[in-house]
């Protein structure tokens, strides 16, 4: 399991957001919940990790943010992704593909 304590590989946590975006619009604990969930509970993201990821994926303008009513009545911001980021998910699971494939090579390495 991944929390606080341990680093995600550089990018993961941006291309993970990006992802569940891809999926539906939604807040940041939402967020947090599918990330859990899709892991199968291996990810946990905390607020201070995914707050500042999101600011960061909005200024790059990948992700957008409204402010909407939740299920529960309650306002938040809830996080889109747009066209330009739909593009960097795709190029970012592209390179995720070609990098895991050869570090899976090496490590079945016999010689």
């Amino acid at each position: 399991m991944f929390d606080e304590s341990q680093d995600l590989p550089r990018g993961t946590l941006d291309l993970m957001i990006l992802k569940v975006l891809s999926l539906d619009p939604m807040h940041g604990w939402g967020i947090i919940k599918r990330i859990r969930n899709l892991s199968r509970d291996v990810f946990r993201v905390n607020q201070g990790s995914l707050y500042p990821a999101l600011q960061r994926l909005t200024k790059k303008g990948w992700v957008t943010a409204d402010w909407r009513v939740t299920e529960n009545s309650r306002r938040a911001r809830y996080y889109t992704l747009t066209k330009g980021g739909l593009q960097k998910l795709d190029e970012e699971r592209r390179a995720w593909e070609v990098s895991t494939s050869a570090v899976g090579r090496v490590l079945e390495a016999t010689s």
